[in-house]
Formats: C-alpha cells, structure tokens, sequence
C-alpha cells in the first residue's frame, strides 16, 4: 500500500473529539502561489502546441505496493514551485487561537438528500462596492465565438451576447464563474456548467451590488464583472516534482481501512492542481486533451487570482440559499460561498455562535457511540489528515458544541448532499476563510 510521509510534528496540538473529529493543527499559514500570468494570446497560441502528441501518464508513476517518492512537507493545497499565481498571503491573527489540548466536539459527515438552491435575497447591509481579488481598472474584454465546448481559446474569447447562460457546458459560463470566482463570490468548482451553484453565485453577487436578484446573466452583471477584471482567465503552469509527490494510493471508502493509512492525500496530480486552481477535475483534463500528467508538463490551468486580504468580521450562513456571506467590519460584503448545510432530519443551527478556533489539516475522530455509525464499524477510529478526509483541509471550530466550519473530499457534492449539521465548502474557499476571521467573529445561521 502506498503510504505518503507524515506531516512534520505541529508545534501546538490538540485532540479535539469532534463526533467526533480530532484536529492537528498545522502551524503557519498557508502556502501561497507566486509569479506572473502568460498572456491570453500566448495561452492560446501555445496551449496546443504545447499538449501535442504528449502521452496519458498517470499522476504518481507508481504501481501496486511502490513507494511514492518522498519530499519535503508541504501543504496539499498550497502552492509549489512553477506556479504562475500571484502573491500575498495573509498571516493567521495572533487572537485566534490554533486548536490546542483538550476538549471534545463533534462533526458530521456526509449524508445523502437534497439542499437548496435558492437564490441569495440577502439581507440591508450586504450591497456594497464590488472587492475583487484580482487588478483594479477596467480591462477591454477579447471578442470572438464562444461556441463549441469549452477551450482555452474559446474562453478567452467568450463575450456576451445577451440572455442567459446557455444550457450545458460553455466557454462564457466557464469565463463567468472565474470573474465571480475573482470578485469574491465564489461559484464553487469552475467547470463551465450551468447549474444551482453558478445561478447562486450570481444572485450574491447581485445581491451585493444592488442589483435586481434572479440568479441570471445579464448586461449589468456582465458589465459589472468585466469592468475591474483583467484578462486573461487563464494561465500556464509547469508541473513540478513537488506536484508528483506525497500522493496517495486511491483511496477506501471503509472508514477502518482509511484508519491503517498515514494521510489521506490527493490521489493524482490532476485532482491536486484542480482544487489548487479552484478546477474540477474533469474540467482541467478537457482544458488540457492529451496531456502527460507528470513533472514537466506545460497545461492551462485558471487564474483564480490572490487570495482576498480584508479581514471578516461577521459571518452569515444562509440555508435557504446553501450560500456563506462573510462581511467586514463596516457591514460590506467581501465574500460569499457555496455551502452545504443540514437536512430537515439533521439540521445546522439557528441563531448566532462565535469562532472559537481554526484547525489546518485536522485529523478525524470516529466515535459510533456519540454520532452514526459507518458500514460495520462499531470502535472508535481515528483516520488521518488530508485534503481528502471527511472534513477536508481546514476546520473552523463554533462555540456551540459539536458544530465547526470546515472544507470537503468532495467539492463536486455541494449543493448535491445534506451534512449532518455542520457547515460544508470547498477546501479552497475553508482555506481562504480560516486566513481572514479571528477569535469572537460572530456566525449567524438565517434561515
């Protein structure tokens, strides 16, 4: 069996029985990626020369029981070397506390049944001026066909033509979801697909500006969203030898045998760079036909642009939305994300709770005897770290007991499935957040 090498010892640790979900929290903040973005006109020219006649590999270049090639610690999430991303990472506040001995809080886990996806009506403080994560300063948009399925040139050129967005996978939903990826508003995985997600990521983002909400494309949200975005959507990123390494064999669903393992890594090289980017998976590989997933390989990844920098201070969870809003000190809206939340059977909270706590790549304590019981598992179990456990790459913790925020294995099951009560997002959108709330940040739950 494939075994990643352990993360280095964190110099604060805590057990935290979460339902039970014990955390090691990692120290430092979070790798950031750095560089300069290739033009659209380069990605476009070169992107297919580059792919050409490249031959499929798999991700690790391992088979059966072969070891993965060990290298130093790093963060599955964060950035490595060849990363075209620019830079600016915000340190974790001195106020919040990092999750240390003691305590126990539970968490759930995934749960089949449905979550809403309603639009965002939010609430009389959250229209504000547009924060975006990219340049300032209006940049002329590339014109041209959109048509066809969704290519790096093609979404480079994508344009608005009027109506909404088009039914299926395209160019303009692709280039959309990166502009509101960029302003903020999270989409989710960007992927060029109409659905829930993207429908609700517009009817925040007209929340926010004031405008009429329905979740729909138009004129004054394209013109909004183009008017401070620089081009281009995407970038050029060469795999390196850091990106090949610590993956982890594929992974069980048995939550005993996830137990035996040391990490419960990314299991390929594109899944790791998809979330890195802000990508599904399925969406990175058809950007990129044909390419050799191994070090070295030139592919068109999104530039999702700079992590936002503005300090949260009150968060709200709206249900009938499946949206977080965060707002800053003086009541503007920053940053809005796709959620999954409880069910009808297993709800998330009402009323207001507090940030108490941020784990980076918490550990996961199974206890049968406090929440539910998985398959035939009837012991406690404590399963490993990794962007691929049930809690993902971060946990947020709540002064109500058993409850936290935190990211997911699964980003594709967002809107797709109820938890068990706690609050649900991608990893990349848990990361982002854990860097901008401190101790006392207040959390609302509006239903």
């Amino acid at each position: 069996m494939i075994r990643e090498p352990p993360p280095e010892e964190p110099a604060m640790r805590r057990t935290l029985s979460l339902v039970s979900l014990s955390v090691l929290a990692a120290t430092g903040a979070l790798a950031q990626q750095s560089g300069t973005s290739e033009s659209a006109a380069d990605i476009a020219a070169e992107t297919r020369e580059l792919l050409q006649g490249t031959g499929d590999a798999t991700a690790s270049g391992t088979t059966g029981s072969q070891t993965v090639p060990q290298s130093p610690p790093q963060d599955d999430a964060g950035a490595t070397a060849g990363s075209t991303i620019g830079t600016g990472s915000a340190a974790q506040p001195e106020t919040l506390q990092m999750l240390e001995q003691s305590g126990a809080r539970p968490v759930e886990t995934q749960q089949g049944g449905a979550a809403s996806t309603g639009a965002d009506t939010g609430s009389a403080d959250a229209t504000a001026t547009t924060t975006t994560r990219g340049e300032t300063g209006a940049v002329p948009m590339a014109s041209g066909s959109a048509g066809g399925p969704p290519t790096p040139e093609r979404i480079e050129a994508a344009t608005y033509g009027g109506g909404p967005l088009p039914d299926g996978q395209s160019a303009i939903t692709a280039k959309t979801q990166i502009l509101l990826d960029r302003a903020g508003i999270s989409p989710g995985i960007i992927d060029g697909w109409k659905g829930g997600m993207s429908e609700s990521a517009i009817a925040a983002f007209e929340t926010r500006e004031g405008f009429a909400v329905d979740g729909q494309l138009d004129q004054q949200v394209w013109d909004a969203l183009t008017a401070t975005q620089p081009a281009p959507m995407l970038q050029r990123y060469t795999i390196t030898q850091e990106d090949a390494a610590g993956l982890s064999a594929p992974l069980p669903d048995d939550y005993a045998k996830l137990a035996e393992l040391d990490r419960l890594g990314y299991t390929s090289i594109a899944e790791k760079l998809a979330e890195r980017f802000h990508m599904d998976q399925g969406f990175l590989e058809t950007l990129n036909p044909g390419a050799a997933w191994q070090a070295g390989t030139t592919i068109a990844v999104v530039d999702p642009g700079p992590r936002l920098e503005t300090r949260v201070a009150r968060i709200e969870i709206r249900k009938p939305s499946s949206r977080l809003a965060g707002f800053d000190a003086e009541g503007r809206m920053v940053l809005n994300y796709p959620v999954t939340v409880g069910s009808a059977a297993t709800p998330s909270p009402s009323g207001t709770v507090e940030v108490v706590a941020v784990a980076l790549d918490p550990t996961y304590s199974y206890d049968p005897d406090k929440n539910f019981q998985q398959g035939d598992n009837d012991e406690f179990l404590l399963l490993p770290p990794g962007p691929n456990g049930p809690v993902g790459s971060v946990w947020i913790d709540l002064s109500k007991p058993t409850y936290g925020l935190h990211g997911t294995s699964d980003p594709d099951s967002l809107f797709k499935a109820a938890s068990h009560g706690c609050v649900r997002m991608t990893n990349w959108d848990a990361q982002e957040l854990a860097h901008l709330v401190s101790e006392g940040v207040t959390v609302e739950f509006v239903e």
